[in-house]
């Protein structure tokens, strides 16, 4: 079985858009989670300094990458009351989405089972082929949230890792922290590797992010893995970084050696200001996503099942009975709009789509004129 992964529906669709746009026709582009606000100014400012020092210039190892990781083991105690080891309990990652990809490989054997969602980021899917893994899909509750109990006792006895993702992309589900204990109860009986993707952190629109590294015992079997590019707005620059399990973190850091050099001083540098950005202002970004959320699934109501929004730059919409939602979504081009197709997020996502709040309010509105028209 060959370990690279099949082409994308997302590259379907970049093609119709592609071909769309050089018919001359102006999308209203809700297909990628590429935010329309600006990053804070301090980080920018921080990045176009270092450009202009040479000791910037050079490969980047772990004693470059020291500052940067005590930031953001700083960054998590403030949050989450937690002291880690910025030596031995983090890393450096070229985004989470890199991260994960390696993590899976430094943690598995192939053939090993990983257990995820049935609806889940698309790259979970890729991973885990490239890594030879066997995956058992956990059917969604209708909150949105991966149903544990639907999981058999021999599939919880198989498995090595457990992946989950809160805030999530696409469903904009939350986890709450009595739901994330007793994930990690189940890792800990199990003996499972307990693996969170956490770039929504900030993403919330009421309340805290739980985390579950800072639950007792979470130090014990969980990776987090934390993103700037959601929360600073910062997706191009791929920067991200790892917290956990010491012996996960250096196994990790293994992999990546043979890899990468990590990313750009600069770069980490930029990182290093971000994570001092006051948290009003990511408060501030959440509240626009909110608001958008807000306004499109109103102007939705009656035409697209959407699940409550509660997180994330997204809203996840199910198509009334018979859509195909790559087939709608790719007419939909055709009509000035484009989505994500929801069999792309895998199985349980077929005959869902979902939205990016990456527009300002009046563009989401005329989008939601152009879909309601479209459905009828």
């Amino acid at each position: 079985m060959s370990r690279v992964p099949e082409a994308s529906v997302f590259l379907v669709v970049d093609e119709a858009k592609r071909r769309a746009r050089e018919r001359g026709l102006r999308l209203i582009d809700l297909s990628i989670g590429s935010t329309d606000l600006l990053p804070p100014r301090a980080p920018l400012e921080a990045l176009r300094e270092a450009l202009f020092d040479p000791s910037t210039y050079g490969y980047c190892l772990k004693s470059c990458t020291l500052p940067f990781l005590e930031a953001a083991c700083r960054w998590y105690e403030e949050r989450y009351g937690v002291q880690l080891d910025p030596r031995r309990e983090a890393l450096v990652l070229i985004g989470s989405q890199e991260g994960l990809a390696h993590l899976l490989l430094a943690l598995t054997e192939p053939g090993d089972l990983l257990l995820l969602p049935e609806v889940a980021y698309p790259s979970y899917f890729g991973a885990a082929k490239v890594a030879s893994l066997e995956t058992f899909l956990i059917p969604l509750r209708p909150d949105g949230l991966a149903d544990l109990t639907r999981v058999p006792e021999e599939v919880w006895r198989r498995a090595k890792v457990l992946l989950l993702n809160y805030p999530n992309n696409p469903t904009g589900a939350l986890a709450d922290w009595a739901y994330l204990e007793e994930a990690l109860g189940l890792a800990r009986r199990y003996g499972l590797w307990f693996l969170h993707d956490n770039p929504y952190v900030d993403q919330v629109y009421e309340g805290e992010a739980p985390s579950p590294l800072a639950l007792p015992g979470g130090r014990e079997r969980v990776v987090e893995l934390f993103s700037l590019s959601k929360s600073y707005n910062l997706a191009g620059f791929r920067l991200g970084f790892a917290l956990g399990n010491e012996e996960a973190m250096a196994r990790l850091e293994r992999v990546k050696g043979v890899i990468d050099f990590n990313a750009y001083a600069g770069i980490l540098r930029m990182g290093m200001a971000a994570l001092k950005t006051p948290r009003e202002v990511t408060r501030g970004f959440a509240r626009v996503y909110q608001e958008r959320a807000l306004v499109l699934a109103q102007a939705l109501e009656g035409a697209l099942d959407l699940l409550p929004p509660k997180a994330t730059m997204y809203l996840w919409g199910k198509l009334p009975q018979g859509l195909d939602d790559l087939e709608f979504v790719l007419g939909l081009v055709e009509q000035g709009v484009a989505l994500a197709p929801g069999q792309g997020f895998g199985p349980g996502g077929k005959g869902w789509v979902r939205l990016a709040l990456v527009r300002p309010t009046e563009e989401l509105l005329q989008a939601a004129q152009i879909l309601r028209k479209a459905l009828g």
